[in-house]
């Protein structure tokens, strides 16, 4: 997966305030650039540097294995939920149409700048070293489907 694609995602999920969620589907959409998939594989691997469990599912369901966890900041932060966590952390969900984040003018600035310098980062193909030591023009980079400029988990 690439860094710059990854650093967009948690720059994203950093902008969510408390109380309010987005999907992995959401962030994907507002960066433009891979799909529900690879914004989990994102979270799932460096989730940790940011509020997590702002980032679930378009079902409303908290990040798998991590519900109880998630539970308690909801309850902290007053993140609207239909149901109670049960003594496994689940039976509950986010009502993701109340809790969905709605960006003002300013952070709407921020996601077309992080947009654009995502967009401008993975039109960048770096020239590769091939095996010889000779510098190959345009050789694929790891983490892009050849030809479909898609990031992969």
């Amino acid at each position: 997966m690439r860094r710059d694609y990854a650093d967009a995602v948690l720059a994203v999920a950093d902008l969510i305030p408390p109380g309010r969620v987005l999907s992995y589907g959401d962030i994907a959409e507002l960066l433009d650039a891979g799909g529900p998939r690879q914004v989990g594989a994102v979270m799932s691997a460096r989730g940790s540097e940011v509020c997590w469990w702002r980032v679930l599912r378009s079902s409303g369901q908290p990040p798998r294995s991590h519900e109880g966890r998630a539970w308690e900041h909801y309850r902290l932060e007053g993140t609207p939920v239909r149901g109670t966590a049960d003594d496994d952390g689940a039976g509950y969900r986010v009502r993701i149409e109340a809790a969905r984040w709605q960006p003002d003018e300013a952070e709407w600035d921020r996601l077309d700048s992080l947009r654009t310098g995502l967009q401008n980062a993975l039109r960048t193909v770096p020239e590769v070293p091939d095996p010889t030591g000779q510098q190959t023009p345009g050789a694929p980079i790891s983490g892009m489907s050849e030809g479909h400029d898609e990031v992969e988990p």
